[in-house]
């Protein structure tokens, strides 16, 4: 626990093995009440080796999706009784040694949400995120500030934390079940008045890593247009998508 609240990592899983146990090892266990993974359908190990490490294991018996592996986490994180929420890869992209840090900024009450941005510190070309992607992450996150009307450094990192009141409160079910499910999530917190707050983040991009490929980035870009778009014509009270109303 931290500050008194219940604390839960979830970890949306695909063909994770190779990384997992040395992503888990490097979790604070004194700080983190409970570790929870979706194995979305994964072809090699994931599930076996999770259980094995002593984690809550869930599996989908066909592949879901990386957003509707995060609905179920969500899900059954609350059902657990978690009070803060914390997602973290389970590819080793990301460091669990923050996890304690964004925690605390939920469980202490200062944000409502917490992002480990990988551009602060320009932690994203050190770690190598290839440059196209950098640029497109840049170009992204200046779009979504101007329609969104916050200065965040940005809106695509998967290292994420969350109080329980903002789990409870988005639509996240109307939400998409790929990609973009992140984005429209932040979308979401921002448009119900949740205060999000950013603390750098390196990254590490390495051949075991998740990302996903040219076709399927060029897809989630685009969404994330149509989301801000959204974002803006509900707010001018143009347009009344299911996105942004309230479950």
């Amino acid at each position: 626990m931290i500050h008194g609240k219940r604390i839960a990592v979830v970890m949306p899983a695909y063909n994770a093995e190779h990384t997992l146990k040395q992503t888990v090892e490097e979790i604070p266990r004194d700080y983190v009440d409970d570790l929870i993974l979706v194995d979305d359908a994964s072809r090699d190990g994931t599930a076996s080796l999770s259980r094995a490490l002593g984690i809550h294991t869930l599996i989908h018996r066909s592949n879901a999706g990386y957003g509707a592996n995060q609905k179920t986490c969500y899900r059954e994180a609350l059902s657990r009784g978690a009070d803060a929420v914390i997602m973290l890869h389970p590819d080793y992209q990301y460091t669990p040694k923050l996890l304690v840090a964004m925690a605390s900024l939920v469980a202490n009450g200062q944000f409502d949400v917490v992002l480990g941005s990988r551009v602060l510190a320009e932690g994203a070309l050190r770690g190598g995120m290839p440059p196209y992607k950098y640029v497109a992450n840049r170009v992204l996150t200046l779009f979504q500030n101007l329609m969104l009307g916050r200065k965040l450094s940005e809106y695509h990192t998967g290292y994420r934390a969350f109080s329980r009141r903002v789990l409870e409160s988005l639509p996240l079910e109307r939400n998409s079940n790929g990609f973009l499910f992140d984005n429209q999530m932040l979308a979401q917190a921002l448009y119900f008045g949740f205060s999000v707050g950013e603390i750098s983040c390196p990254a590490r991009y390495f051949p075991g890593a998740s990302s996903i490929g040219l076709g399927p980035a060029l897809v989630y870009g685009l969404g994330v247009v149509r989301t801000s778009i959204q974002f803006r014509l509900n707010r001018w009270g143009i347009l009344r998508s299911p996105l942004f109303r309230q479950p």
